[in-house]
């Protein structure tokens, strides 16, 4: 671990904290994050979904399907802030192992369900919240199963999308019934929240 990540806020409510360091006592909530190549909290659509999440209504009692999860970041943070469950699906083996450790580290393993594979691999549906913080092609690849995944009023935070692919990524989500929220562009990449109608 470098010596220089230590803890830091992430809009109103979070901050990343490591795994080697006091979690300190105000009203923020601590994600104990190891730092990694699936996500700590530093790169910006990271940053833009945790602000993003901390904004949405009801939370509290949701089902929760995290595409390509990565360390579990936001899952966890969606637990943090009132969901019920996720399921948290990777392709990458060490992604998964990663994400079950920081959610054991986080004490919320018990709600975390962890599939190591596609979309495919998960017969779940009925989601409340879709976190997809993956690239744009995978998005557009993977639009018609992942929005049959969802029921009517599901929100679907998206990230991971470079510029140039905003507007194809929006067209196909509101092709397939779903309204745009909120679109954010920031330096390279764009997050958009988008609801089932």
């Amino acid at each position: 671990m470098r010596e220089d990540y230590t803890p830091f806020n992430i809009g109103s409510r979070f901050r990343i904290v490591p795994p080697d360091v006091p979690s300190p006592a105000d009203d923020r909530l601590n994600l104990i994050m190891d730092r990694g190549a699936f996500g700590s909290g530093e790169h910006e659509t990271t940053r833009s979904c945790l602000e993003a999440l901390e904004t949405l209504p009801h939370l509290t009692g949701a089902k929760v399907l995290d595409l390509g999860s990565g360390t579990g970041i936001l899952s966890i943070a969606a637990l943090m802030l009132g969901a019920k469950e996720a399921y948290c699906v990777d392709i990458e083996e060490d992604a998964v192992l990663a994400c079950q450790q920081n959610c054991k580290r986080n004490g919320i393993n018990q709600k975390v369900h962890h599939f190591c594979g596609t979309l495919d691999c998960l017969d779940e549906d009925g989601f409340d919240l879709i976190l997809g913080n993956i690239y744009g092609d995978i998005l557009l690849a993977v639009a018609t199963d992942l929005v049959t995944k969802t029921k009517p009023g599901t929100l679907l935070l998206l990230s991971g999308i470079l510029w140039e692919y905003n507007f194809e990524v929006r067209q196909r989500y509101e092709k397939l019934g779903c309204s745009l929220i909120k679109n954010r562009m920031m330096d390279e990449f764009s997050t958009v929240l988008l609801k089932k109608d």
